[in-house]
């Protein structure tokens, strides 16, 4: 049986699974995410659109052909209702990305009615998400069962990691976060190592240059973690720029 592999795309906050199928991993588009960003005082440059969301992922579908796209999350921006531009956005995302391969969607904590939204041969998982060989993939928002305790590593999103320095001309970039924790912090009882990758989001504008207007996500698994043997933070286009000693300004 041929294991999965995990596989970063370069310049892109997406990520490959790659084994006897090929899935393609986003997380985090909040789509209708203008209103409630200006709202909360947080630059966003420019009003977005889900057709250049579209147009983004079309680009890295074609140049990497997977077979399915797996959206761990917050496919959504309001939380508990559905704005009018969700309404009229998420349908017409779902209905064109369909197209191009099999969509399966991991709810997230923005997600509440999101089945209003999407076509039926979307595959919708429960909101703690699922295995694939040994990699539970999940949204982040709550914290996995005892039944995934087999797991060796977990790939998440919710927290949109942003890295924070005045001084740098990085500073408010979306950043990439691998950490490596002992299993039994999560699951009791447990032995071994446990690896956790922390997807970027997709959504370009979701990130702030001044960290004061910038809502941190609270993940519990990451609240779970008292002690991280070691971390890497690594910036869209594959440059290391920190460890485990820059972590409480990114999580």
């Amino acid at each position: 049986m041929l294991m999965v592999k995990i596989r970063i795309i370069k310049s892109e906050p997406a990520l490959l699974l790659e084994g006897e199928k090929k899935y393609l991993v986003i997380t985090d588009l909040h789509i209708g995410f203008e209103n409630d960003f200006a709202s909360n005082k947080i630059e966003i440059g420019k009003n977005s659109s889900v057709n250049e969301t579209i147009a983004k992922l079309k680009k890295i579908i074609k140049s990497e052909n997977p077979e399915s796209i797996i959206f761990l999350g917050d496919i959504k921006s309001s939380i508990e209702r559905i704005s009018n531009a969700e309404w009229k956005e998420v349908p017409h995302f779902f209905e064109e990305m369909k197209r191009y391969a099999n969509l399966i969607l991991i709810p997230g904590n923005h997600d509440a009615n999101i089945q209003r939204l999407i076509p039926k041969d979307v595959t919708v998982t429960n909101s703690i998400g699922f295995v694939i060989d040994d990699v539970l993939l999940t949204h982040g928002h709550a914290l996995p069962t005892k039944n995934f305790s087999g797991i060796k590593k977990i790939i998440m999103g919710h927290i949109h990691p942003v890295f924070f320095n005045n001084d740098s001309l990085l500073n408010g970039e979306r950043v990439w976060i691998s950490l490596k924790a002992k299993k039994d912090q999560i699951f009791t009882s447990s032995f071994g190592e446990l690896e956790i990758t922390i997807v970027p989001s997709f959504n370009p504008y979701f990130y702030a240059t001044q960290k004061r207007f910038y809502k941190k996500s609270i993940s519990p698994i990451i609240e779970k973690l008292k002690h991280i043997e070691e971390a890497r933070i690594v910036t869209l286009d594959g440059t290391i720029i920190g460890n485990e000693s820059i972590l409480e300004n990114l999580i």
